[in-house]
């Protein structure tokens, strides 16, 4: 099923324009003692020029982003990061030194994406699963010419899917925990809220 959604369809867009190339910037990176190696990986709030989030990334490669001048720290964590030359604070939050057009609809339709909107739960029963639990279900089934689409694609529990089977959720006695929809701004808002919930620094760029 991924090949036929990612068939036909525009990748995401990437923040890193311009001939960012993360990898030789990655390669001179590296935690200090007093950090934990997990550190690399948490999550960092990007902000547009104009402050607007647009997107959340790695620490790894929110310091690429301004090792090469395309971004700046606006706010910091206590860990830091060694260069060959010189000491950096863990960002919590970048923004991005020139402007970039977010288009409305950024993301791409894929089981991935899907997974993401649903926050990787059972859109019948309710169990959040990993994703290697999980698949996607074609609400109204192909069969009966129900489209690959954000509006007809959810995640799926295979126990559910197999109780759905080529059939609407109302003939199988199953109902949608929420009707699907795009992956829209809102959509990331809302992400970027559950992500960035226990870090404070976050709030005034995203709870207004």
């Amino acid at each position: 099923m991924d090949k036929r959604l990612k068939t036909g369809l525009r990748p995401r867009p990437k923040i890193a324009l311009g001939g960012v190339a993360p990898d030789s910037a990655a390669s001179k990176l590296s935690p200090s003692p007093a950090s934990r190696p997990s550190v690399m990986q948490a999550p960092v709030l990007v902000l547009n020029a104009t402050f607007e989030p647009i997107n959340v990334t790695a620490v790894r490669r929110a310091l690429v982003l301004m090792l090469k001048g395309v971004a700046q720290a606006e706010e910091t964590n206590h860990a830091q990061v060694h260069t060959t030359q010189k000491a950096m604070q863990v960002p919590s939050v970048i923004r991005l030194l020139t402007y970039r057009h977010i288009p409305q609809q950024s993301r791409a339709l894929s089981r991935k994406n899907i997974l993401l909107r649903d926050r990787n739960t059972c859109q019948f029963c309710g169990d959040a699963l990993p994703a290697s639990e999980l698949t996607l279900d074609h609400v109204m089934p192909r069969s009966r010419g129900g489209r690959s689409s954000w509006e007809n694609l959810v995640a799926c529990c295979y126990g559910c899917n197999n109780r759905k089977g080529d059939r609407t959720p109302e003939e199988a006695g199953l109902k949608l925990q929420r009707r699907p929809r795009p992956f829209t701004l809102h959509t990331s808002r809302q992400l970027m809220r559950l992500i960035g919930h226990r870090d404070e620094k976050w709030r005034k760029y995203l709870f207004y």
